[in-house]
């Protein structure tokens, strides 16, 4: 005579064949999608931004200190219709100068017209 519980137990190797796995939460996949869609905005948006600044000039040209010679007076000189105060600090950011250090014979970098 079989028991009543007896009938009913499953062997072992049969529980582990019908356990059934939870799906994947898709939470990850978004999570790395929104990261990476993320980082190329905010890359765009630098790239952008340094653009509408006005980003480094492409060229410079070479001009000789004489006698007399002022950083604003080379910017309002090269530069009509320009912020002279921002020519003046491009100029110095340039020649990597501390306030007006001319001396007759020197020759700076300015940015092309």
């Amino acid at each position: 005579m079989v028991r009543f519980e007896q009938m009913y137990v499953m062997a072992p190797s049969a529980l582990s064949s019908r356990r059934l796995r939870r799906p994947r939460s898709p939470w990850p996949a978004r999570a790395r999608s929104a990261a990476v869609l993320g980082g190329a905005v905010l890359a765009l948006s630098l790239g952008f931004a340094k653009v509408a600044e006005g980003g480094a000039p492409s060229a410079y040209e070479s001009v000789t200190i004489v006698t007399g010679d002022t950083l604003w007076a080379i910017a309002v000189d090269r530069y009509p219709g320009a912020d002279v105060r921002a020519k003046v600090w491009q100029i110095e950011q340039v020649n990597h100068l501390q306030g007006e250090t001319l001396r007759p014979g020197d020759t700076i970098q300015v940015p092309s017209r």
